[in-house]
């Protein structure tokens, strides 16, 4: 099946920013301070004004802010397929997904 393209104006530049402005507003909407979400998420207060101001941050340390934000379970959302829009896209998916690899 063809995969089709979808044209964005979301850049990861500004999907990074756009995130720590969310995150950043999530903190302040659970009255915490960025040196108690810091500690919180293990997360050195360094890294959490770094990541605030530039949206800059590993996976590690995101997944950590966003455990102590409580939204966690996003994380979960990410790269699933998308519903089957018919019955055989959906056996195509499970005929590929019960592929074997080979013995070594």
């Amino acid at each position: 099946m063809e995969e089709v393209s979808i044209i964005s104006l979301l850049t990861p530049s500004s999907a990074q920013r756009g995130l720590a402005d969310r995150a950043c507003a999530r903190r302040v909407a659970m009255g915490l301070t960025q040196k108690t979400l810091a500690l919180r998420s293990g997360v050195t207060l360094a890294t959490l004004r770094r990541f605030e101001r530039t949206g800059e941050v590993s996976l590690k340390y995101l997944a950590r802010l966003a455990h102590a934000l409580s939204h966690l379970d996003e994380f979960d959302q990410l790269f699933k397929p998308a519903p089957a829009g018919s019955l055989a896209e959906l056996e195509s998916r499970v005929a590929r997904s019960e592929r074997k690899r080979g013995s070594r």
